[in-house]
C-alpha cells in the first residue's frame, strides 16, 4: 500500500483508502491476537478434557477485565491524543499519551495484587466447581496475577500508537505476541510439562508472549515519539491539567465501562451455563471463542475508524467525518452477513476443532460439540447487529461523547441483554440462553442507531452555532 504522511492519511486520502490503511493492520492484529488466545483452547481441547476446557471459559472473564483496564487509557488517551493532534496541540497530546501510559501501570498492579488475594473467592463466584477451580486458579495466577502488567500495557501502547497514526506498529507489537504464543503453547503444554499440566503450560506460555510483546511496544512507542506527538517522559505525565485529564476519563471510563459490561454479561453467561451443566459450560466457552473471529474483524474496522473521525471532527471536516462513518457501517455490515453464512454451515467443524472426540472422556467431549453447535447456530445471528453496536460506541468515543457512550453501554447489556439471559434461560433453558444474545443485541442496536443520529445533529447544530 502506498505510504501517506499522517496528516494525508487524516485529511486527504479516499476514505476507503483511509480505513484500509489504517484497519487492515489492526485487523491482522486482532485476528492473530484471537487466534493466540484461541489457542490455548485448541491445544487444551486436544487432551479431550472438558473440565479443563469449562477452566479456560471461567478465566476469560478476568482476561477481558484486562482489555477494560486498557480501554480506560488507551481508548481515553488514545482519542484524545488524536483530536489534539486536529487542533495542532501537540505539547499537549505529549502529556495526555504519557499520563495515559503511567496511569495503566498503576491500574494493572492494583488490579493483579486484588485478584492474588482474592483468587478463590472470585473463582467460585465465576462458576468454578471442584471439577475445574484447580485448573482455573492455575491459569488465573500466571495470566491476571503475574500477567495483567504486560498484558493492559500493551494494549493501552496499541491504542495510542493507532490512534497516533502508527497503525502498523501496534499490530506488529500485539501480532508478534500472538505469533510467539502460538509457538510457545504446544512446547510448554506438550514436551515441557508433564502430563495435566496442560493448563498450566497454556498459562506459561501466554505470560512469556505477553511480556515480549510489551517490550516491543514500549521499543515502537518511543522511537515513534521522536517525531509524532506522544511521550514517555514521567515529567510530561504529570504537567497533565484537570481538563485534559477529564478529557481522557470522559471517553475511557465509559469505553472501559463498556467491555466491563460485556465481561459482567459473559459472567452471567457462565454462572447459568454452569447451572447447567459443566458441559453447557465449556459449550458456550467454545462457541465464545469461534463467534470472536468476525467480531474481531469488525473490532479492527472501528478502531481503524475511530481515529480519522475523531481527527476530522476537531479539525471541522465533518463531511469527512460522515463519508468515514457511514463507509465503515456498510463495510463491517457486509462482513457480519457473510460471516452468519459460513458458521451456519460449517457450525459443526469449527467448534469440533477445540475438543478431540478420540482422547480422554470422548462421551463428555461428544456432548460438549453437541451443545456447542446448538449455541454457535443461534448466537452468530448477532453478528450484524453486534458491529452495529460496536461502530456506535466508537463513533461516540471519537467525538468525546462520554455520556452517550455510556449511556449505549448500559441500556444495551442492563436493559436488554443480562435481562434477557435470565428471561429465556428460565423458560427454555440451555436454548433460551444461546438466543439471550441476539435478541439483546437487536434491542440495543435499534437504540444505538437512534442514539448516534442525535449525537451527530447535536454536534452538527453545535459547530452551526459558533
Amino acid at each position: 500500500m502506498q505510504k501517506y504522511s499522517k496528516t494525508e492519511l487524516f485529511e486527504t486520502v479516499p476514505v476507503l483508502q483511509a480505513l484500509a490503511a489504517m484497519s487492515v493492520p489492526t485487523i491482522i492484529s486482532q485476528l492473530i491476537n484471537l487466534i493466540y488466545n484461541m489457542v490455548d483452547a485448541f491445544f487444551i481441547g486436544r487432551t479431550g478434557n472438558s473440565y479443563m476446557m469449562a477452566a479456560t471459559t471461567l478465566t476469560l472473564t478476568l482476561t477481558m477485565m484486562n482489555v477494560a483496564f486498557s480501554n480506560l487509557f488507551g481508548v481515553g488517551g488514545g482519542s484524545h491524543v488524536a483530536r489534539l493532534m486536529g487542533m495542532k496541540k501537540t505539547d499537549t497530546a505529549r502529556s495526555v499519551s504519557a499520563f495515559s501510559c503511567y496511569a495503566c501501570i498503576c491500574l494493572a498492579l492494583v488490579w493483579s495484587v486484588l485478584i492474588g488475594v482474592f483468587l478463590y473467592p472470585v473463582l467460585y463466584f465465576l462458576g468454578a466447581s471442584e471439577a475445574t477451580i484447580g485448573y482455573a486458579a492455575d491459569y488465573t495466577r500466571l495470566v491476571i496475577v503475574l500477567g495483567s502488567l504486560p498484558a493492559i500495557l500493551s494494549l493501552t501502547l496499541a491504542h495510542i500508537l493507532r490512534n497516533a497514526g502508527y497503525s502498523s506498529q501496534a499490530s506488529i507489537g500485539l501480532s508478534s505476541g500472538g505469533i510467539l504464543n502460538i509457538l510457545l503453547d504446544p512446547l510448554f503444554m506438550f514436551v515441557i510439562l508433564p502430563p495435566g499440566q496442560e493448563v498450566r503450560g497454556a498459562a506459561l506460555a501466554t505470560l512469556i508472549s505477553n511480556i515480549l510483546a510489551c517490550v516491543y511496544l514500549l521499543y515502537a512507542y518511543w522511537k515513534a515519539s521522536g517525531t509524532a506527538s506522544l511521550s514517555l517522559r514521567l515529567q510530561d505525565a504529570f504537567r497533565i491539567d484537570s481538563e485534559n485529564r477529564r478529557q481522557v476519563f470522559a471517553v475511557g471510563i465509559p469505553s472501559a465501562i463498556l467491555t466491563g459490561l460485556f465481561d459482567l454479561a459473559n459472567i452471567c453467561v457462565n454462572i447459568l451455563a454452569s447451572a447447567h451443566s459443566d458441559l453447557v459450560l465449556a459449550g458456550m466457552g467454545i462457541v465464545m471463542k469461534v463467534e470472536r473471529v468476525p467480531n474481531a474483524v469488525n473490532i479492527g474496522i472501528c478502531q481503524g475508524m475511530l481515529p480519522i473521525v475523531a481527527y476530522n471532527y476537531s479539525s471541522g471536516n465533518h463531511a469527512r467525518m460522515r463519508e468515514t462513518i457511514r463507509k465503515a457501517r456498510f463495510v463491517g455490515w457486509g462482513i457480519a452477513f457473510m460471516s452468519i453464512v459460513l458458521l451456519e454451515v460449517f457450525a459443526r467443524p469449527a467448534t469440533n476443532m477445540f475438543l478431540s472426540v478420540s482422547a480422554g472422556d470422548a462421551e463428555a467431549a461428544a456432548v460438549t460439540i453437541s451443545f456447542a453447535t446448538l449455541f454457535l447456530r443461534i448466537r452468530c445471528l448477532a453478528s450484524p447487529l453486534q458491529f452495529t453496536n460496536y461502530h456506535t460506541s466508537y463513533c461516540m468515543q471519537a467525538i468525546g461523547n462520554g455520556r452517550a457512550t455510556m449511556l449505549h453501554a448500559f441500556v444495551r447489556e442492563l436493559v436488554f441483554y443480562i435481562p434477557f439471559m435470565f428471561l429465556l434461560d428460565r423458560f427454555f433453558g440451555e436454548v433460551g440462553l444461546a438466543s439471550a444474545l441476539p435478541v439483546g443485541e437487536l434491542c440495543g442496536a435499534t437504540f444505538a442507531l437512534l442514539l448516534l443520529r442525535h449525537v451527530l445533529r447535536r454536534a452538527a447544530a453545535r459547530e452551526q452555532g459558533r
